[in-house]
């Protein structure tokens, strides 16, 4: 019988899962964005709609994003703690983006992240992703 990995491991592959996942954003790698997530994720972005269900709605939320950024894209992970269960797990992280801007000027926008994930079939699947900006009034 196989051991159960270890909350470090878990931890450790999740943080490798978002590190290869933020990797993918830059790249504009679809497949790569989709592959950890699932078919029935949910998510809650930071335009508009209010809601995104689904892999397909999922997929095509990053079209009007890469419309709004620079090239070559950037998101990158500030800060990120990984809090393992031995199904169920959560992902708090600090990242940054940017606007493209005016005159070729890119404007960083730091922004919040939550991922929520499960073991599915023994591997760590994105069920969830809460993207939000902090209020500025």
């Amino acid at each position: 019988m196989a051991q159960e990995p270890t909350a470090a491991e878990d931890e450790a592959a999740i943080r490798k899962l978002v590190e290869s996942w933020a990797a993918a954003v830059r790249r504009k790698d679809m497949p790569a964005i989709l592959r950890n997530h699932a078919a029935d994720i949910l998510m809650f972005d930071v335009p508009p709609p209010l809601r995104l269900e689904g892999i397909q709605a999922y997929e095509e939320s990053w079209a009007p994003f890469y419309a709004a950024s620079p090239t070559p894209t950037p998101f990158d992970i500030q800060e990120m703690s990984v809090t393992a269960g031995r199904d169920v797990a959560f992902v708090a992280a600090l990242e940054r983006c940017a606007l493209a801007g005016p005159g070729g000027m890119n404007v960083d926008l730091d922004f919040r992240l939550t991922i929520g994930l499960r073991k599915i079939d023994g591997q760590w699947t994105i069920t969830h992703e809460h993207h939000s900006l902090p209020a500025t009034d």
